[in-house]
């Protein structure tokens, strides 16, 4: 493989945003272009809409924007996409695949594709990989989750392909890195939230039975709205001296379980709760995960002590080390970002009535 350039990001040098038309993907593309950069190239899959992206090509930096079609999964479109990018932002990732070898396939062997194909031009100064929250274990006693916290070291056991996914495609980058000089930063958001997002975080609670579990309780949901994500994502591609960090992406002040749920409830739609006291959410993840091993599998662990941990145990976050490197913070304050979050969830009920 080629040497790897290193140096200050200019703002003519090509960026490439994998996943670009997606929620966060689209705004990371817009804040590229905020900060004035003139050559952003966005890759997108054949059936993509990418109409958003086109009109910005118009409305925010007129030419600034290039579209390239294709599939991460095949070396030469990923060698085409990369060709003479200074920075990678790599969003894309298999989030709707529940087997574990689709999720395998779309994000770790898409990454690896792109991990190859951007060092052998030898022109790339940092690959920026999008990670999640959802590879942290939470198996420590309590207090601050933070970026030195652990990562599940068996997360096929948690029984969630995403997970199981985003471990490995953090060990892919990470070992790209130290054999062969990737310059890399792993970012791991939060809950991102904002119009067009998830309405209510699985951090909060359930409608798999047919009625709605309020399991959040007292948790702090690691909140980060979908704008102040972004900036944080752009940041991590062309900051100094950050080769080979990990960086927590989440909110000041970001809401309780309990207080999101009401507010929603208030702003939003009213429907009836019920709450599940932490203790109890345990047992019934125990039952069901020692249910789905007698059954060998019959009713799959989607249930289990690894999940009730990284989700439903409840810790404190912090974001002290992306303001200290990035010299990031939150545009958008929380009470803002919900405010906007639940004008797009009334609207979707208006269109759904």
């Amino acid at each position: 493989m080629s040497a790897v350039s290193r140096g200050t990001v200019r703002l003519h040098e090509p960026v490439l945003v994998t996943g670009s038309t997606g929620l966060l993907g689209r705004r990371v593309v817009r804040a590229l272009l905020e900060r004035g950069f003139l050559n952003v190239r966005c890759f997108a899959r054949p059936s993509s809409n990418v109409d958003e992206l086109e009109a910005m090509t118009v409305t925010t930096r007129p030419g600034a924007i290039e579209i390239v079609r294709g599939n991460l999964l095949s070396r030469e479109d990923c060698q085409r996409a990369t060709r003479e990018v200074s920075v990678v932002y790599h969003l894309a990732a298999g989030t709707g695949e529940k087997s574990f070898p689709d999720a395998f396939m779309n994000s770790v062997v898409t990454t690896r594709n792109l991990v190859e194909a951007s060092l052998r031009h030898g022109v790339l100064k940092r690959f920026v990989n999008v990670s999640s929250f959802a590879v942290y274990t939470n198996r420590h006693s309590g207090g601050v989750l933070d970026e030195a916290s652990p990562v599940e070291a068996d997360p096929q056991g948690r029984g969630e392909a995403y997970c199981y996914a985003k471990v490995k495609q953090d060990e892919l980058v990470m070992n790209y890195g130290r054999k062969h000089g990737l310059p890399y930063v792993l970012v791991r958001p939060g809950v991102v939230y904002g119009p067009d997002a998830d309405p209510i975080s699985s951090r909060i609670g359930s409608a798999a039975f047919g009625f709605f579990l309020h399991l959040g309780g007292s948790n702090t949901i690691p909140f980060t709205y979908v704008d102040n994500c972004a900036d944080a994502i752009v940041l991590a591609g062309v900051a100094q001296a950050v080769d080979g960090e990990i960086l927590n992406v989440v909110d000041d002040d970001v809401p309780t379980s309990r207080e999101f749920l009401r507010l929603y409830k208030r702003h939003v739609q009213s429907f009836p709760s019920i709450p599940v006291p932490r203790a109890a959410w345990y047992v019934f993840c125990l039952l069901w995960e020692k249910y789905s091993t007698w059954s060998k599998g019959q009713l799959p662990p989607v249930f289990n002590r690894r999940a009730w941990h990284a989700y439903w145990k409840g810790s404190r976050y912090t974001n002290e080390k992306a303001k200290r490197l990035l010299g990031w913070t939150p545009r958008v304050p929380t009470a803002e970002g919900l405010q906007r979050h639940f004008e797009s969830g009334r609207v979707r009920q208006c269109h759904a009535a």
